[in-house]
């Protein structure tokens, strides 16, 4: 006799998190239940990284009744596994902004960036997240003739957009900053900040559990009906609300393909070494900030709570990663720090993030009914989190903010989203070669 089929639920396999030193290190990893029957909300959010979760965190707050989907575990993608700088600005720096929208709209976008950084640090402040929050970004030039400029940028904002957090480094001062020869002037931002963004999302999800939000893992959205309410449906069931939100960044894929082709998945990748001694790591970095450098595909590193070297170097425009993640960020950390050639690493891991063209996030809403925020080009820990207030106060009434963003013009990919790729490697490997002359 046949055994009877399993029911679907039975045979949809658990994810679990990838081996990071962020999952190793998380403070918790708790299991949410998968969606197994139809339900109803006023909003249902659809990705559980930072745009997600804070946006679903703000709507519970204000009264409103959520439901979160998340295709694989809180956290799991770009969100928990990025470098964990909270940046200052734009993606783009304020000249080219001024140039592409004028210098009040620049102004205003500049203005939403502080305010990114501080609904970051007050979301950590008011839910007791802890993620090793630490203050300070550094910024290194990897060529001698764009310190002028950069410096000439930092008296830009200081004079012109009043920001006092931010100073000049020399050359001679850098290389006392970084163990390294590689670099030469720049700036430190000491108004930036850094953290472990895997703690920090599954923070959010806490918090928001608690202000009545109910998040589903292992829940992926496979398509949605819009009509007088909005079906979204899972593999599973479907949940029934009058507003969605699509927090899904690099995987979108065909969700929604009206937006699919506004932004590219690109893949990044992070090492993590041993533990460091306290000399060793003050040798290394020596105010205990985080540094990006200057380069197109940058290089991004800082040190983990107990003292190990986490640097991010390298990408690649495939639907795969490298066989040996190791090795290869490993030779971009030794072309910084070539006296670690000796030392362990512990972790490797890569990460899929989402790219516009312009490198500016691409927000928006479809039918009036399904709002969207996308595309940080790697500078999303501040600005998804802003992303998801700035949402959940347009669903409510108060769209002026989300609007100054929304009105930034977004180019769609050369091809769309099926011939997009062939033109995006052409022009990273150019600009990857700027790197080098």
């Amino acid at each position: 006799m046949l055994d009877s089929p399993q029911p679907l639920t039975a045979r949809l396999k658990r994810s679990e998190h990838i081996h990071s030193y962020y999952a190793a290190t998380a403070n918790s990893l708790p299991d949410y239940p998968r969606l197994e029957q139809a339900i109803s909300c006023d909003v249902c959010v659809v990705g559980g990284g930072f745009t997600g979760l804070s946006c679903a965190l703000h709507l519970a707050e204000l009264g409103l009744d959520v439901v979160l989907l998340e295709a694989e575990r809180v956290g799991w993608g770009a969100s928990g596994r990025n470098g964990g700088q909270v940046g200052s600005g734009q993606r783009q720096d304020q000249n080219k902004l001024e140039a592409l929208l004028g210098k009040e709209h620049a102004k205003h976008l500049w203005h939403l960036a502080e305010e990114a950084k501080q609904t970051v640090n007050s979301l950590i402040e008011k839910h007791h997240i802890q993620c090793d929050l630490k203050t300070g970004v550094l910024h290194p030039m990897h060529k001698a003739s764009y310190v002028q400029p950069a410096h000439a940028y930092v008296n830009k904002l200081k004079t012109e957009y009043d920001y006092k957090h931010i100073s000049a480094v020399s050359n001679e001062e850098m290389r006392d900053m970084l163990g390294t020869r590689m670099y030469f002037g720049g700036w430190l931002d000491t108004g930036a900040a850094h953290l472990h963004p895997l703690n920090y999302a599954l923070g959010l999800a806490q918090a928001a559990v608690q202000a009545g939000v109910r998040i589903y893992e292992n829940s992926r959205v496979t398509r949605y009906r819009p009509s007088s309410k909005i079906e979204v449906h899972s593999a599973t069931a479907a949940v029934t609300a009058d507003f969605m939100v699509l927090a899904c960044n690099a995987y979108l894929q065909r969700l929604e393909p009206r937006i699919a082709g506004k932004i590219m998945p690109i893949n990044n990748f992070i090492l993590a070494t041993e533990p460091l001694t306290a000399a060793e790591a003050k040798a290394l970095i020596r105010d205990d900030v985080a540094v990006a450098d200057s380069k197109f595909v940058i290089n991004y590193f800082r040190l983990s709570a107990d003292k190990r070297l986490l640097f991010g170097g390298g990408e690649n425009y495939r639907r795969s990663f490298p066989r040996d993640i190791k090795a290869f960020v490993r030779k971009y950390m030794l072309k910084v720090y070539p006296q670690l050639k000796d030392t362990r690493i512990d972790y490797a891991w890569g990460g899929t993030l989402a790219v516009t063209v312009n490198r500016m996030p691409h927000f928006g809403n479809l039918d009036g009914k399904v709002f969207y925020a996308q595309g940080y080009s790697g500078h999303g820990v501040a600005m998804a989190s802003l992303a998801g207030k700035l949402i959940a106060l347009a669903i409510t009434g108060n769209s002026e903010k989300f609007n100054l963003l929304k009105d930034i013009p977004t180019r769609t990919f050369p091809g769309g989203r099926y011939l997009r790729w062939p033109a995006l490697v052409l022009g990273m490997l150019y600009y990857s070669l700027l790197d080098k002359l």
